[in-house]
């Protein structure tokens, strides 16, 4: 079972938009220091859709590679296309990732039949831990708890990544799937709240900026420390807002350029985020008490003589 604070990974790129490998493997370094308790390569956050397949898979062997057990990588595997999800998942096997997480299919609106044999097909072709991630927001459509009691009977399938902000959800799914069906939230600002409905933990935006403080929150719930896990999502609550204010993964690229760990590039269509956006960003990241790499820079001393 997954669970804490799981970072959905962002995919550095350099300023004429390739890989940057050396930022990638730093940021892994980062967030094993840090306390993050897994790794999401090449999801949406992590600009999926504008990676070349040979990209993608490069980023997920560099994760696992350089994760090298510290702690566990569901590296993206999903499609709109079963043939092309069902490649990745082969692939996210073959470089020792933990599991895949495989979004529902976008643009093409499957049925709940269509989403079931979506799934079916892939957990019955590759042996490895799979996790459903339901976003109606992002892929219009939304499996219903009765496809995912369907699916959940399925050994490889354990799992959700719920961005529904439906509270009510993961108590429906647990009703439907049992206590074992690993449930994590896909919504930052209502972390705690899935916490509390029986959740386990979140694939997390804002554990990109602040990885220490998310992965806080998840140690005092699971110490039973409630009131210290509401103050510290409280506190980063301006963050998690910010993070959204334009579309994912700009504003988090943008932080991460002023905490020095990566350039902001982001590939066509998105576009680098605008000045109002940018004062937010930075406006969240005081509030929380991030400092940016020039605040955290050691100032020349002169010299005497």
């Amino acid at each position: 079972m997954f669970k804490g604070s799981i970072v959905a990974l962002i995919t550095p790129f350099g300023t004429d938009g390739s890989l940057d490998e050396p930022a990638l493997e730093a940021l892994i370094d980062w967030h094993v220091a840090e306390g993050t308790h897994g790794l999401v390569p090449v999801g949406t956050t992590g600009e999926s859709p504008t990676l070349t397949h040979a990209e993608h898979r490069r980023v997920v062997d560099l994760t696992v590679r350089q994760a090298g057990g510290r702690v566990p990588v569901i590296a993206g595997a999903g499609s709109n296309s079963t043939r092309e999800a069902l490649d990745l998942t082969r692939h996210a096997r073959e470089s020792g990732a933990d599991a895949v997480l495989v979004v529902t299919p976008y643009y093409n609106k499957p049925t709940q039949e269509g989403l079931y044999r979506h799934y079916m097909t892939i957990a019955d072709a590759v042996e490895i831990p799979l996790v459903i991630y339901n976003i109606p927001g992002r892929s219009v459509v939304d499996m219903s708890v009765e496809t995912m009691a369907r699916l959940a009977r399925h050994p490889n399938i354990i799992g959700v990544k719920d961005a529904t902000a439906n509270l009510a959800r993961p108590l429906a799914i647990r009703r439907a799937c049992g206590a074992g069906f690993n449930q994590l939230s896909g919504e930052d600002a209502t972390t705690v709240a899935f916490l509390a409905s029986g959740g386990e933990g979140c694939i997390s935006v804002t554990a990109n900026v602040a990885p220490g403080l998310c992965a806080r929150v998840h140690r005092a719930w699971a110490e039973g420390a409630v009131q210290e896990a509401m103050e510290i999502q409280q506190r980063l609550y301006a963050l998690h807002e910010a993070m959204f204010v334009e579309s994912n993964p700009g504003p988090v690229k943008y932080a991460l350029s002023l905490l020095g760990r990566c350039t902001e590039t982001v590939r066509l269509p998105l576009a680098p985020i605008g000045d109002a956006a940018r004062a937010r960003v930075r406006e969240a990241m005081d509030e929380v008490g991030l400092a940016s790499a020039a605040d955290r820079a050691v100032p020349e001393v002169a010299l005497p003589g």
